[in-house]
């Protein structure tokens, strides 16, 4: 599909999947920081994946947990002993479960979970407990050569860890901070490189999820989190994830789906797909949105699959033809009831994108969208359709809507060289 890296779950020794609930196969309850998980395999596995990545041209994201570990049981009775190394109740906040999400210290301090499993806080607070981590995340990261970490609940640690987490690293980190209020998510990238854009994640649901959904509101925050964070093109941009229902959970319809995927795909950010998104999988909240990606035999002629190709493979050529695209912060153009315009790239080089949540079985017509940088007369094409467009003398430009599907418009002149849109000529 084009992709230049992929994000695993985290790979440390976690509680026998047996004792707990059933569904600890994700990861994250984990009890020995310095032993890998045996179901995912060995430490030399791990390192060939990475080589293999590389090899590729590919970069190897892994998940990471900083604030709790996992015990099978209630917190009201766990036995510290089977964690390594934090095997002394001293290294934990004392038990209370999260009740105010309101309240900051409370969020902090209180534990995850549940009485089936508890997810027992760590203090973080502890010079003792920060330098375990801070040694430990260093030696994963060189010991398994990894370019990035996505960092799991974040807003339940103390925001002055992060700084020491993140240089320790020494590479990219981008932390959870599952909120969907700029002005609470954005100010934790002034202590890691980057968050889940979980802001403009409700807003691309509440666009796409059906044909009545909110334009506008998703016009607004993306003008809000550009305005909020440090820097939008270091986010998470997602529309699923294994946190959150399915998008195929809310509606079938692959018009909206395709349209979800290209804003991910080509506003501000790093695109992040799930596994399965490819394959319109429909789970509702976990473990239902965890499915097996093998369960579609790998389809690699899907459609959202084959969608998903061309909307990477259109950014790719953006990025190649335009060094400042990645940077260029992604600007609304556009919106009306059913349809929002976004540009994206330096004058000239840039791509027009035009989203619309009409659905499948929305009608033909022609948008005339100005305010999109092109000139009169300038030759444009639409590439997920390969239509030809020019620019009209006033400026406007004519974009062919049909069946709710999204448009992507770039210079004619700009494809010398690529694939998109190109016909071979035949030998006979």
């Amino acid at each position: 599909m084009g992709f230049t890296a992929i994000w695993i779950t985290p790979v440390t020794e976690q509680l026998p999947q047996d004792t707990a609930d059933g569904t600890g196969f994700h990861g994250y309850w984990q009890q020995d920081i310095y032993s890998l998980n045996s179901n995912y395999g060995t430490a030399q596995d791990l390192k060939n994946l990475a080589t293999a990545l590389h090899d590729r041209g590919m970069y190897l994201m892994v998940d990471v947990v900083a604030n709790h570990m996992g015990y099978a049981g209630p917190g009201t009775s766990v036995n510290y002993s089977v964690f390594n190394p934090f095997n002394k109740e001293e290294y934990f906040h004392p038990y209370c479960p999260i009740t105010n999400y309101n309240n900051q210290t409370n969020v902090e301090d209180c534990w995850l979970g549940d009485n089936i499993v508890s997810l027992a806080d760590l203090n973080t607070a502890r010079s003792d407990v920060q330098s375990i981590w801070y040694s430990w995340v260093k030696s994963l990261v060189s010991n398994y050569s990894i370019d990035g970490l996505r960092i799991d609940t974040v807003k339940h640690v103390q925001k002055d860890f992060w700084p020491g987490y993140n240089a320790a690293a020494g590479v990219y980190c981008m932390g959870e901070v599952f909120d969907g209020d700029p002005a609470y998510t954005c100010p934790y990238q002034n202590y890691l490189d980057g968050v889940l854009n979980y802001p403009t994640y409700y807003q691309i649901l509440a666009a796409f999820q059906s044909t009545s959904g909110s334009i506008s509101a998703l016009f607004n925050m993306i003008n809000d989190v550009k305005a909020d964070c440090k820097d939008s093109t270091l986010l998470g941009t997602f529309v699923e994830n294994h946190d959150n229902p399915r998008f195929a959970n809310y509606t079938s319809d692959y018009s909206l789906a395709k349209n979800a995927i290209a804003f991910v795909i080509l506003s501000d950010g790093i695109p992040i797909i799930y596994a399965g998104q490819e394959q319109h999988y429909s789970g509702g909240n976990d473990p239902a949105n965890r499915e097996a990606t093998w369960l579609s035999g790998y389809n690699t002629s899907a459609e959202l699959y084959q969608f998903i190709a061309s909307a990477n493979a259109i950014r790719a050529h953006a990025i190649s033809k335009d060094s400042g695209y990645l940077t260029y912060k992604n600007w609304p153009t556009y919106q009306d009831s059913s349809t929002i315009a976004m540009r994206k790239g330096s004058d000239g080089s840039h791509l027009i994108t035009v989203l619309s949540n009409l659905g499948s079985s929305g009608r033909s017509y022609t948008l005339s969208l100005g305010g999109t940088g092109y000139s009169p007369g300038e030759q444009l094409t639409e590439l997920l359709s390969c239509t030809p467009v020019t620019v009209d003398s006033s400026g406007n430009v004519p974009v062919p809507m049909a069946s709710g599907l999204p448009r992507v418009l770039y210079p004619t002149s700009l494809l010398e060289g690529s694939e998109l849109c190109q016909t071979k000529d035949e030998v006979i």
